[in-house]
C-alpha cells in the first residue's frame, strides 16, 4: 500500500494556527500518514523576499509543530539555489522518500489561475496530486478558467483533488501589519511562535521599544 504524503508549501512568514489546522484537515481527508512543511526561500510567483530570516521561520515552524506526531518540517527548498521550483523539490522528495509514497501538494485557491504557468505544470501534475484548498465561506475554485490551458483530464483531476478546508480568520500579511500596528494577534499564533516573535522583536521596526 502507498504511504500518503501532504506536501505543504509557502512561506510561513510567520506561521499561524490557520496553516496547521488545514494542514491536518487536508491529511484526514486524503488518509495521509505524514505532514511534510516546506519553507521557501522565495516563491517564483512572488517578487518579495520573506521578512523574517530562513533562521527565524525555521524556529518559529519548530515551535509550531512540536509535539504534534507525523509533522515534520523540510530544509529542502531552503538549500536549494533560486530559482526554486515545486516540481524539483517533488522530485528530491521522492528520491528521499521512494516510489511507495503518494504526494499530495497543497495549494490555495487564489494560486489556481496561475497554476498553467507553473514550471514544467504537467510533469507535476502527472508526478503529485495537487490539492487544491477551498476554504470554508467562500465559493469554490473556477476550475472552468484553466479550460484552453490544461488538458481536460487534468482539470478534472483537479477538481477531483479539491478539498474542502476551515476558514483562515487572518493571513501571514495580516498578522505581520497587525504587529506593526500594535494589535493584539496572540489568538492566531501558538503562544511559542507568539513569544519567539516578541523575544525576537521579529516583523516590528528597528526602532522598537
Amino acid at each position: 500500500m502507498l504511504e500518503k504524503i501532504i506536501l505543504f508549501g509557502g512561506t510561513f512568514d510567520p506561521i499561524h494556527k490557520g496553516h496547521i489546522e488545514v494542514a491536518i484537515c487536508a491529511a484526514k481527508k486524503v488518509g495521509a500518514s505524514k505532514i511534510i512543511i516546506i519553507p521557501a526561500r522565495r516563491s517564483p510567483h512572488k517578487h518579495k523576499q520573506p521578512v523574517a530570516h530562513d533562521t527565524d521561520r525555521i524556529a518559529m515552524l519548530q515551535l509550531a509543530i512540536k509535539g504534534l506526531e507525523g509533522v515534520e518540517i523540510s530544509n529542502v527548498e531552503l538549500n536549494r539555489g533560486e530559482p526554486s521550483y515545486t516540481i524539483d523539490t517533488v522530485r528530491q522528495l521522492r528520491e528521499k522518500f521512494g516510489e511507495f509514497c503518494e504526494f499530495y501538494w497543497l495549494i490555495g485557491a487564489d494560486m489556481l489561475p496561475s497554476l498553467p504557468l507553473w514550471h514544467k505544470i504537467i510533469e507535476l501534475l502527472d508526478e503529485c496530486n495537487v490539492c487544491v484548498m477551498n476554504r470554508g465561506g467562500y465559493e469554490k475554485p473556477d476550475f472552468d478558467g484553466l479550460r484552453g490551458k490544461l488538458k481536460p483530464e487534468l482539470i478534472e483531476n483537479l477538481r477531483n483533488n479539491m478539498i474542502e478546508t476551515p476558514l483562515i480568520e487572518m493571513s501571514s500579511t495580516e498578522i505581520r501589519q497587525g504587529i506593526i500596528d500594535g494589535k493584539d494577534v496572540s489568538a492566531f499564533l501558538q503562544p511559542e511562535v507568539w513569544d519567539y516573535i516578541k523575544r525576537r522583536k521579529i516583523y516590528l521596526p528597528v526602532d522598537f521599544e
